[in-house]
């Protein structure tokens, strides 16, 4: 579990809703104020790119807490996406955390 102040990692996989995005340029033009909103939020995206295969877009990002990456999540799907969001934690810190078993 995270301390208060450190930041976790979160990895989004978005769709782009067809019906809320009418064109690839406007779709391009997104990302600056989802990125401003996060950040106003209490998230920070660190990385996006967008995917060959089942979804659309991969976003990175760090937040202090579950309910800021909530919110982070709702600002994407305010901009005409689908979100699904999960914690990752880095390889290191994964074999850190299992190397006693």
């Amino acid at each position: 579990m995270p301390q208060q102040n450190e930041f976790t990692e979160y990895a989004l996989l978005a769709d782009i809703r067809t019906a809320d995005v009418q064109n690839p340029q406007e779709l391009a033009a997104i990302w600056g104020p989802i990125r401003k909103e996060c950040t106003e939020a209490g998230a920070e995206v660190t990385d996006s790119y967008a995917v060959l295969g089942e979804h659309d877009f991969l976003v990175l990002l760090d937040a202090p807490s579950r309910d800021v990456c909530f919110k982070a999540s709702l600002i994407m799907e305010r901009h005409g996406l689908d979100v699904q969001s999960m914690e990752v934690v880095p390889t290191e810190a994964f074999g850190k955390l299992v190397e006693d078993l």
